[in-house]
């Protein structure tokens, strides 16, 4: 019996074998696809984009369909003006919720805080963007940058307050027992310890909320509305670059398409600026 459970054994063996040499191939094919498929995107988007950036592009406002030249200053600058205004709402909001969900993260209540925000960040962003609305643009019959940033700061609190949470979570209890051991307080063991420790993971998770809204345009439509001005008041509409390019990309004049893809280069280089330099943040001293 055990001479004819050999063979078996054998074909057994050689067909888990052959299935995973399979299943790696067909993961890796995928994973090609993937790759491939974003280098075409990224490809195509700065083949075309390269064509309009230019000094006068940075640095100029748009002009009227048939003059030459113009460029999205002024989206640019509305884009930081209200991604900054987001960050500032957001990031203390975050930051203390995913403190309280760390230290002290038991309970019906911080339960129902964690399914709260993990229903927060799968609402889509154009729903946000008419909550927003509803609160702060119809009741004062007025649109405003400081209402994108409103919207803004509810699409990135999701991911802050859980990033800030499991940075928390991540840094050894030994050390903050050691705290408490030479006679610190919760509190100052937490702001002195804990979250120096728990930085790096607290700002990667703060550079990745500001990459998911950075080129959000739902929200904005409902909120910024835009505007061929200068506008540094964020009370008053102003203009964003994802708007801009998203009322190129529709227009009927093949200038305005060009100073799209201009525009979509732009936002595609800041959201991969940012993210690598949350992997630079996060990575270990060592390898940096």
């Amino acid at each position: 019996m055990a001479t004819m459970d050999v063979p078996r054994a054998k074909n057994h063996v050689a067909v888990r074998h052959a299935l995973s040499l399979a299943g790696t191939a067909a993961t890796a094919a995928c994973a090609s696809l993937g790759a491939i498929a974003l280098l075409l995107i990224l490809g195509y988007v700065a083949f075309q984009g390269l064509r309009a950036v230019n000094i006068a592009f940075l640095t100029q406002l748009p002009v009227p369909v048939g003059e030459p030249g113009g460029g999205v200053a002024n989206g640019i600058v509305g884009t930081l003006i209200t991604v900054g205004l987001a960050v500032v709402i957001a990031t203390p909001l975050g930051l203390l919720c995913g403190l309280f969900l760390a230290l002290f993260g038991r309970g019906w209540f911080p339960e129902a805080v964690r399914f709260l925000s993990d229903v927060l960040s799968g609402i889509p962003s154009i729903a946000i963007g008419l909550f927003a609305y509803t609160l702060l643009v119809a009741p004062f019959r007025h649109f405003s940058a400081i209402s994108a940033s409103f919207a803004f700061a509810l699409l990135m609190l999701p991911l802050i307050l859980r990033t800030s949470e499991e940075a928390v979570r991540s840094v050894p209890r030994a050390i903050r027992e050691g705290a408490l051991a030479l006679g610190l307080s919760e509190i100052s063991s937490t702001l002195r310890i804990v979250l120096p420790a728990a930085r790096p993971a607290i700002i990667t998770g703060l550079l990745l909320a500001i990459a998911r809204v950075t080129g959000e345009t739902a929200p904005l439509l409902f909120t910024a509305f835009g505007s061929q001005f200068w506008e540094l008041n964020p009370a008053q509409p102003m203009a964003q670059l994802p708007l801009q390019v998203f009322t190129y990309a529709i227009s009927p004049y093949q200038s305005w398409h060009h100073q799209a893809w201009g525009g979509a280069l732009l936002l595609i280089l800041a959201v991969l600026a940012l993210n690598v330099m949350a992997r630079v943040v996060l990575a270990p001293k060592g390898r940096r």
